[in-house]
């Protein structure tokens, strides 16, 4: 009886074990997915400070009162316009005497020229007259040089922020008369990781909004990056250009500015085959023959993650299967029945719906 109960307990325990092993070599059904080639044009997140084109503090270089001011606060103005005169009689006078002294030298050097030419007086007396008008003559750019040192002009065309002088006021040397803008085209400036420099280059495109300007969208194109990263946030400083032809952009705006990296072709699979172990991360790989595939566990590099998928560096090579779901529960070596093939970024539901039809 006893060996009896032995016997029955013997053959209890082979059937458990054979059944187990009957279950490990059964195929799990698992979902699979390609890995895809894809062209990925990721967007890249910054904020910006909008400054004009050109930018000039107005200021005069001598100490002279103000006589006339030619401008408004926010004019436009011309590229040369005469926006502030200072006194200038005393120069107007020189102007004058320099004008009448060089018209008596020029006329002494003609009347030399022609005793030249009758042999009445000597090549030497001719020379002596010539310097004489150069002299003059350059005493004369002098005086139009003062006299032009207190014209203030606008050195391009532009806007005019806010009058900060007024008539018979002494200016002085450094003192700012006002600001002058070019808002034709602003300057963006903003600053991405270095780690994200490779993705830009100039005349990428970038889109830019305003607080100000709720559900407006500005459109410029990258024109330089800076030449050096900054060593204390290891970030480097980009330049756009945006059109202003509404003049409705104003320097010193906070500006959220989005980059289309430079598009690049690249590896994706969906971001559920992903097996992550500490910092590495893996994959369960199809191999083997269509009709018999089993699972293999490797380990891959990953890029960029956008909703859904994932960018694959190294690991996995084209037209390859990996595991969606149902990874976690298989071994390398381990077979595999495929219920459904999704693509990437595609749903699960509708896969499975499209392997279930008739």
């Amino acid at each position: 009886m006893f060996y009896n109960k032995k016997l029955i307990m013997f053959f209890f325990l082979a059937c458990l074990f054979s059944t187990s092993l009957a279950a490990q070599d059964a195929p799990l059904p698992v979902i699979v997915a390609p890995v895809e080639e894809r062209t990925l044009n990721s967007d890249i997140q910054a904020l910006g400070t909008l400054q004009a084109n050109e930018t000039a503090h107005l200021t005069s270089h001598i100490s002279a009162i103000i006589s006339r001011i030619h401008f408004d606060d926010g004019q436009r103005v011309k590229s040369g316009e005469v926006l502030v005169e200072l006194t200038n009689h005393e120069q107007v006078a020189e102007l004058e005497e320099a004008r009448v002294a060089l018209a008596d030298a020029e006329r002494q050097l003609q009347r030399t020229k022609k005793l030249v030419d009758n042999r009445f007086v000597s090549a030497q007396e001719l020379d002596g007259r010539q310097r004489e008008f150069e002299v003059t003559q350059a005493r004369l750019s002098a005086v139009e040089a003062r006299l032009a040192d207190r014209l203030i002009k606008a050195p391009f065309a532009g806007v005019v922020g806010l009058r900060q002088i007024s008539i018979g006021t002494l200016l002085s040397p450094g003192t700012q008369v006002t600001t002058l803008l070019d808002d034709s085209v602003m300057k963006l400036d903003f600053s991405i990781p270095e780690t994200l420099m490779a993705q830009l280059r100039p005349g990428l495109g970038i889109l830019a909004t305003a607080a100000a300007f709720p559900g407006r969208t500005f459109v410029g194109n990258i024109v330089s990056l800076d030449n050096q990263v900054d060593p204390v946030t290891r970030a480097i400083r980009v330049r756009a250009i945006l059109n202003n032809g509404e003049r409705v952009l104003r320097s010193g705006m906070l500006m959220s500015v989005s980059v289309a990296s430079a598009p690049r072709q690249t590896l994706v699979i969906p971001e559920e085959a992903l097996l992550p172990l500490g910092d590495k991360q893996f994959v369960m790989r199809l191999e083997g023959p269509a009709d018999a595939p089993y699972a293999q566990r490797v380990r891959v590099e990953i890029g960029e993650r956008l909703p859904g998928i994932v960018e694959i560096t190294s690991g996995l090579a084209i037209d390859e299967q990996v595991v969606t779901h149902g990874g976690f529960r298989l071994a390398s070596g381990q077979p595999v029945r495929i219920k459904a093939e999704v693509a990437a970024g595609e749903s699960v539901r509708a896969a499975l719906s499209a392997s279930e039809a008739p």
